[in-house]
């Protein structure tokens, strides 16, 4: 462990450097103006990976983004990890409300302030430094794969195909990503599980054109209005989701699968300050915790509609948009939701209205074994660099993939997450701790090392 940490200290500037130099490329995936930016990216960390001695090191082609892929195989007898993460980012819009520009990485208060810095270029890179470190002091005890995409912020829509064809190429034993987080740094954890998806985006259409809300308003149906209403009358008084069948498929957690998880620190007064709420919110009946990783939901990520500008314009609009995005729980199936919504959604419409539903992307959810090899490994290698045994947790999100590679691969998959739920994923002024970024480098070749032996 000492010598561990006597590597990342001696190498802490240069690793921070190249990870702000990662975090410049403005690798956002869902804009075409920065398709040649997302390519510079997969070049660098095809390079990244070359130098730290990855063999066989690929940028594969995909009709989307491109895959990078390396490994150093060392021995056939030997068990082999597959390290996933991703290289492509959110928008980083509104760039108003961020203190700095998100593709210029700022240090403030040991923090990393970048757009990718904690999802998921500072936790992937983490695992490029380890290797490095592994493969400098010749202590890398197993074989290593890296499959590092360029569209999990977009679904990922070609991982599948290239999953599927080169099963031989990926065959591993286990699969670690780090997209996730953990409590803190003084209380590791180790997510379990994560929530599937269904994104789909909707359109109310009104009159053929907009209109001078003096003439017309109060005689002809508003969009706007009309999709507000129908968006407020998918959850009940008790912020139950009001769409039939949602919950027909819902796996509920026992009451020891409920006190264990609530057993994880938890203060509510911070966290109402951390995000300057008066109040929390949620589905009645169960803890924040349960609601934040356990429960399915039904969010409104935009809506939009008629003049939004500067001043004043009395328009009463032609149409009116909402990107709606569904967490699902076990086992909830993604398609049946989607299908479910539209239904429900097109159902609700009045006749003053038409509806168009449009389903974006989607994945399932999973639940990640506790009793297995790789778990007790990374339970292990949390244990010995934070001093204390990781609590397991449920996470919030979504990586699709890791379904899709229990699925097409048949291996299981490990969530070494060193993120804080506090970074502002997808918002402005995303971070990440240096902190966590050094600590994760120190545990990852530790991982390697208790995952082979208990492998034996």
């Amino acid at each position: 462990m000492q010598k561990i940490k006597d590597y990342v200290s001696a190498n802490t500037d240069r690793f921070l450097a190249e990870l702000f130099e990662l975090l410049r490329f403005p690798s956002v995936s869902a804009d075409p103006k920065f398709k040649e930016d997302v390519v510079k990216t997969a070049a660098f960390v095809a390079q990244k990976l070359e130098e730290a001695g990855a063999d066989k090191v690929e940028v594969c082609q995909t009709a989307g983004y491109p895959i990078v892929y390396g490994e150093k195989l060392i021995d056939p007898n030997l068990p082999t990890v597959l390290v996933y993460g991703h290289y492509d980012v959110q928008p980083a819009d509104p760039l108003e409300l961020w203190d700095t520009p998100p593709f210029e990485p700022t240090v403030r208060d040991g923090k990393i302030y970048a757009r990718g810095a904690a999802d998921d270029k500072g936790q992937f890179y983490m695992h490029v430094k380890a290797f490095e470190y592994m493969m400098r002091e010749q202590e890398l005890p197993c074989n290593i794969k890296f499959m590092i995409e360029g569209e999990e912020e977009v679904g990922s829509s070609n991982l599948g195909t290239f999953v599927k064809e080169n099963k031989a190429r990926l065959s591993a034993d286990v699969i670690v990503i780090s997209d996730t987080a953990m409590i803190s740094l003084e209380q590791p954890s180790i997510e379990t599980g994560l929530r599937g998806l269904s994104y789909v985006e909707v359109e109310v259409t009104g009159p053929n054109r907009d209109l001078h809300s003096g003439v017309y308003g109060g005689a002809v149906a508003n969009p706007a209005t009309i999709l507000s209403k129908m968006i407020a009358s998918l959850h009940d008084e008790n912020n139950h989701i009001a769409i039939p069948g949602f919950y027909d498929d819902v796996v509920e957690l026992s009451d020891a699968e409920r006190k264990a998880l609530n057993e994880a620190p938890f203060d509510v007064e911070e966290y109402k300050a951390d995000l300057g709420v008066n109040e929390i919110w949620g589905e009645a009946g169960y803890s924040s915790i349960e609601r934040a990783g356990t429960r399915p939901t039904l969010e409104v990520n935009g809506i939009w509609g008629g003049y939004i500008g500067e001043g004043a314009k009395t328009v009463l609009p032609s149409k009116a948009f909402a990107k709606i995005s569904m967490r699902l729980v076990p086992n909830q199936n993604s398609a049946r939701i989607t299908e479910l919504f539209q239904s429900h959604f097109e159902g609700i419409a009045p006749k003053s209205v038409k509806v168009k539903v449009t389903p974006h992307h989607g994945g399932e959810p999973v639940v990640t074994p506790t009793d297995s090899i790789a778990y007790k490994a990374a339970e292990k290698a949390l244990h010995e660099t934070f001093g204390k045994m990781p609590i397991p947790t449920r996470g919030g999100g979504s990586i699709p993939i890791v379904a899709l590679f229990e699925k097409e691969l048949g291996i299981k998959t490990v969530l070494l997450g060193f993120g804080l739920d506090s970074d502002n994923l997808h918002s402005p002024n995303e971070k990440y701790g240096i902190d966590n970024y050094l600590k994760g480098i120190e545990t990852i070749p530790l991982f390697h090392k208790y995952f082979t032996e208990l492998s034996k």
